[in-house]
């Protein structure tokens, strides 16, 4: 697993590690039951505190992304509730939604969009 991490962004670290994680696992790089690095190998691979790692670390578990175990450290644990997913991504896609209809986009740009989106990151599942 290759992270990168933006040092000028103005993105937080653990919110960067997060997201890429996620990605991952939206393509397929990542998989269910897969092992994470411990969270001081991350730390010291990427060059980060500890702590940042395993703030990251809690945020994908309370997401449903990730269990941690006492024994096998983190894994990938997608959670299987689709119905709370499908929920959440609605209402994070009506906020998207209001700013690009503020912003004059068409509802063909945002299916255009929607398209690219998949075909550049999603694997059939």
């Amino acid at each position: 697993m290759v992270i990168k991490i933006d040092f000028n962004s103005e993105e937080a670290i653990y919110i960067q590690l997060t997201n890429q994680i996620i990605m991952g696992i939206a393509t397929s790089r990542l998989r269910e039951g897969d092992p994470l690095p411990s969270v001081r190998q991350l730390a010291e691979t990427i060059g980060i505190n500890m702590h940042t790692v395993n703030k990251a670390y809690s945020l994908l578990r309370q997401e449903g992304f990730v269990s941690i175990d006492r024994r096998r450290g983190a894994v990938i644990s997608i959670d299987a509730d689709k119905i709370k997913a499908l929920e959440e991504m609605k209402q994070n896609l009506l906020v998207a939604l209001a700013r690009g209809c503020c912003k004059n986009v068409t509802r063909d740009e945002v299916h255009q969009l929607i398209d690219n989106i998949f075909d550049e990151y999603y694997i059939d599942r």
